[in-house]
């Protein structure tokens, strides 16, 4: 929280002198992990802080959010299915954090939710990073474990567990980290991708049937790796969406679409899904 007290001065000053802030209709800030009851993390008390004490300088609204429903908001919008705005999908949050599967439905400010899936132990962001350390790699992971295993057409099969639409990643972890002085280092990380792929194929492969939802949208960090991306696409009885790999990981600029959306809906404005 500390890092964030800090930088967000700077930020806002590197922001004033790009963008006219006098000219802002509202400020957009997310308070919460999830839009769940008791989904509380310290860090998100600076950010809101701030955002209330420029929206009270300015005199305009403040309208509040999760650090989720920026994630999925950012998938919408750089996927440009706007579209699902208006009718009930399935969004999965994939990050270094976080998995889970949610039967989501936009209510004109935020998104509406219902966990029906995720892990149950560690994340699948968790799963690479830690096999990733072990093998050497700087945390975070993803990008370079991503970038060895392209380097092979062969991988170390590694073991899964799925429960309808939950999983587990430890067991997964375990194989992997065991191996990791005996084999190919590129085997193990296509290996490690492959299982955190075949997992989630599987369990959101699952939850979309069980909810009769034919939108799928993916956001979060661990959406960005190209396999991952593949397989899933080709693997799910489903529409699949993806946020831009710029977009993977931000939750800032889903934010920022949702309260310009909510504003100009407020302004009854049925065009701005595509400003």
């Amino acid at each position: 929280m500390f890092l964030h007290i800090k930088q967000l001065p700077e930020l806002y000053k590197e922001l004033a002198e790009k963008a006219d802030i006098k000219n802002a209709r509202a400020v957009g800030v997310s308070v919460r992990p999830r839009n769940v009851d008791g989904s509380y993390m310290p860090v998100f008390t600076a950010g809101e802080a701030f955002a209330r004490v420029i929206a009270d300088t300015l005199g305009v609204p403040l309208y509040t959010y999760s650090h989720q429903d920026g994630h999925i908001m950012a998938a919408v919008m750089s996927s440009e299915r706007y579209e699902l705005l208006e009718r009930g999908f399935l969004a999965v949050h994939l990050s270094g954090g976080t998995t889970e599967i949610l039967t989501a439905e936009y209510d004109g400010h935020s998104f509406s939710q219902e966990i029906v899936g995720g892990t149950k132990d560690i994340s699948a962001g968790q799963l690479i990073d830690r096999v990733g350390v072990a093998m050497g790699f700087s945390f975070p992971c993803g990008a370079e474990m991503e970038k060895m295993a392209e380097t092979t057409e062969s991988m170390v099969k590694l073991p899964i567990s799925t429960d309808g639409a939950y999983m587990n990643f430890s067991g997964t972890e375990t194989k992997a980290i065991r191996m990791v002085d005996a084999s190919d280092g590129a085997e193990i990380a296509k290996g490690v991708i492959d299982a955190a792929a075949r997992t989630l194929a599987r369990t959101v492969g699952f939850a979309a049937e069980r909810a009769a939802l034919r939108d799928v949208i993916l956001a979060g960090g661990v959406t960005s790796n190209r396999y991952i991306k593949e397989f899933l696409k080709n693997n799910i009885n489903a529409n699949i969406y993806f946020a831009e790999p710029s977009l993977s990981a931000d939750n800032a600029v889903g934010i920022a679409k949702l309260t310009q959306t909510e504003v100009m809906n407020g302004a009854e404005n049925s065009d701005s899904f595509t400003d």
